[in-house]
């Protein structure tokens, strides 16, 4: 089914402010790159983060799947780690691993080092934000940032980490540390977040993917805070602003106080539930499964129709999965997942 153009790029922006929608909006997390093979063949003997450097690149990669698939919103080329790289952190993506610190933050003299980022630094987004505007002829385009828990477990672990244990062991231990670089990087976060819609973004994402690892009353105490002052600054830039984090169950009602207008939901709440523990005021995005795309189609539109019966608890619901594209996933369903959302929530 094709959708109007007109009624595809309005339906994102307005399921975010929870106003009436001719049908659920939708976009898939990761849908720039990982499994499509056109996503292989621009990438191939390109560093992530060179790719996220070159404008041609972000432009061409975010647009691949806009071509593919009749999706509300395209997602900003790039990844939560380019600030950092920006301002003079020693690191690099290593391929299968992830990102990794040569000089990991233990002390105040290593949250010291994290000047402020400011435009001039990545010339390359604003430049690569301009020109997809001109591509994307009305589709809305997602910037994004990593949340400050994520940015931190990655820098002082030093990589990736199952228990974030150094993390939290500055958390709870030496809480005037944690302070300061959560505030520093909220700080970054805010600037490479308003560069973005300074440049034309329609809504901004934060990823704070590894959040769920935190209590709430830790949550509330001592990533709260922070994350509040980062919806708070870009309120007034007039964009839907979306939260997600992954494993975040029972940090649902804490995530709809930090002030996003939307809370992503990862696959283990149901929406109707989720909705119940986020409260109103709020919209939400998810949440199928990423890896029942790789089910029976049967399978698939069962359990999407699932989530959207669920998602009409929400206030406004925008249909994603309830993390990435996963890399082995199939472009073609994808593409017909997007179409079984529009038929199947067409108002």
């Amino acid at each position: 089914m094709v959708v109007n153009g007109d009624a595809r790029h309005g339906a994102f922006l307005k399921a975010c402010r929870r106003e009436p929608v001719p049908h659920t909006p939708v976009w898939f997390m990761r849908q720039a790159g990982r499994s499509l093979p056109e996503y292989l063949k621009a990438r191939e003997g390109v560093a992530m983060l060179e790719a996220c450097a070159r404008p041609d690149l972000i432009v061409e990669i975010t647009m691949q799947p806009v071509r593919r698939y009749a999706v509300d919103a395209a997602i900003f080329f790039s990844d939560i780690m380019v600030p950092l790289k920006a301002i003079g952190v020693d690191l690099e993506i290593a391929p299968g691993v992830g990102p990794v610190i040569a000089d990991p933050i233990r002390d105040a003299a290593g949250a010291a080092r994290l000047r402020p980022l400011v435009p001039e630094d990545v010339p390359y987004v604003s430049e690569a934000v301009r020109g997809l505007v001109g591509e994307l002829r009305g589709t809305p385009l997602i910037g994004f940032a990593g949340g400050p828990f994520t940015l931190a477990s990655y820098l002082i672990e030093g990589g990736p980490s199952k228990n974030h244990d150094r993390t939290k062991a500055m958390m709870y231990g030496e809480p005037a540390l944690w302070a300061e670089l959560m505030g520093r990087l909220a700080d970054i976060t805010i600037a490479f977040l308003k560069v973005q819609v300074t440049a034309g973004a329609s809504a901004v994402q934060v990823f704070d993917s590894w959040v769920g690892a935190v209590a709430p009353e830790d949550y509330r105490a001592s990533v709260l805070p922070h994350t509040s002052r980062i919806f708070a600054e870009i309120e007034a830039l007039g964009v839907p602003r979306i939260h997600f984090g992954v494993g975040t169950g029972e940090l649902l009602g804490l995530m709809g106080e930090a002030g996003a207008d939307v809370v992503g939901v990862d696959w283990r709440v149901p929406l109707d539930e989720a909705a119940r523990r986020v409260g109103p005021g709020k919209a939400l995005q998810g949440n199928l499964d990423p890896a029942i795309l790789f089910a029976p189609w049967d399978v698939v539109e069962r359990r999407a129709k699932d989530v959207l019966a669920r998602g009409r608890a929400a206030e406004g619901h925008v249909f994603n999965l309830g993390h990435g594209v996963l890399p082995s996933t199939d472009p073609d369903v994808l593409a017909r997942l997007a179409d079984l959302v529009h038929e199947a929530s067409a108002r």
